[in-house]
């Protein structure tokens, strides 16, 4: 099995075996094309293609699927998030960062809000709204720690407001 690429053994996991969060472009990679292989081939979640296509940049693949798994399960959280991660992949921030607003506004003060922040942070990272991503960061890192969540997910928070405070820091 190919082993992961050099220097990310400290990368954020990204939930997915062989993809990682890159902490420079807070964006998730692949880091393990083996893994990723082996991961999709034994799954049996129609989410899964979806969000490897979304990392490797196929928004149009991606979207084609979404539309199919969205029929059969409109209601499913994790879909409505890689609808908006379509969005933000094909270069539509500002409609991917209402899409997310909205979500974090129907999860509030749910388990989920967290990761509706989180990637909602990313997005508005991604589209040069720093200070906003700051604050998404920050609210989904408290979240995530007075939740008790699991280490990967309260590290993979720390990491991106980190960033972004170090970016919004050289902006000024």
């Amino acid at each position: 099995m190919q082993g992961d690429i050099s220097g990310t053994a400290d990368w954020p996991e990204a939930g997915f075996p062989g993809i990682r969060i890159n902490p420079d472009s807070l964006r998730p990679q692949i880091v393990n094309e083996d893994a990723v292989r082996d991961a999709l081939a034994a799954s049996t979640d129609p989410a899964d293609p979806i969000f490897v296509l979304l990392v490797e940049g196929h928004a149009s693949d991606a979207a084609e699927l979404l539309a199919e798994a969205r029929f059969k399960d409109p209601e499913s959280f994790r879909l409505r998030v890689f609808e908006a991660e379509v969005l933000s992949v094909s270069h539509r921030m500002d409609r991917a960062i209402e899409l997310f607003r909205q979500l974090v506004a129907e999860v509030h003060g749910t388990s989920r809000e967290a990761l509706a922040l989180q990637y909602l942070g990313r997005t508005q990272y991604a589209a040069g709204q720093t200070a906003a991503a700051v604050e998404s960061f920050s609210k989904a890192l408290d979240l995530r720690v007075a939740q008790s969540a699991d280490a990967a997910q309260i590290y993979s928070s720390t990491v991106a407001l980190q960033r972004a405070r170090d970016v919004l820091d050289l902006a000024c």
